[in-house]
This record gives structure tokens, sequence and C-alpha cells, in this order.
């Protein structure tokens, strides 16, 4: 498989924190939002791969073992909201919030 974010997939990405791999993909689920916004659905879908991929490697991290419900929903939710016919109806906003926890405590940590 290719990666987009080759090192972190080598094995960095498992020395993260939970909150901060989180918030990691947050970030790039806002680029997705803020691109489809702007209208540029080239860079969205870019920043929604690079978004999925992250999630991919939180769902491979063995240290994650009890949090994989909540990972797996959150990646069918994202799919169905961004690339599927939004049968959860999420909101761009309802993403935002749930992200922003995580942004949260990796600010607090500071």
């Amino acid at each position: 498989m290719s990666y987009q974010h080759r090192e972190l997939a080598a094995g960095k990405w498992n020395q993260i924190p939970f909150p901060e791999q989180m918030a990691n993909i947050g970030s790039e689920i806002e680029r997705t939002i803020s691109w489809k916004v702007k209208g540029r659905s080239d860079y969205s879908e870019r920043a929604f791969v690079r978004a999925i991929e992250l999630l991919d490697l939180t769902i491979a991290d063995d240290r994650n073992r009890n949090r994989l419900r909540e990972l797996l929903r959150v990646r069918e939710s994202l799919a169905d909201f961004f690339v599927f016919d939004n049968s959860y109806q999420s909101t761009a906003e309802s993403w935002q919030r749930y992200f922003r926890c995580f942004h949260m405590a990796v600010r607090g940590k500071h």
C-alpha cells in the first residue's frame, strides 16, 4: 500500500497519544470541509483520503483496541457524509464539534 504519510505509517503514528492522533485526523477533516465549501472538490477529496489514511493508522494501532467500535463507526460515518448519501444525516458542524474535543484536549495538555 502506498501511504501519503510514509513516516507515520512506518511506526511513528503509534508513538503519538490517542487525542493527538484524533486531533490530526480532525485537522484533515477541517481541510476537507473547507475545500468543499470553496468548491474545490479535488483538494477536498485529497484531504479526505489523508484523513481516512490517518484514521486507518489509528484503527491499526494496538493501543486503540478498546476504541475500535467508536473508530470504525467514525470511519463509516465520515464515508457516509463525504462520499455516500449521508444516511446518518451528519453535518459539517457535527464533525467539527466531534473533533474539536480532541483539539481542546491536546491544546490543554501543552
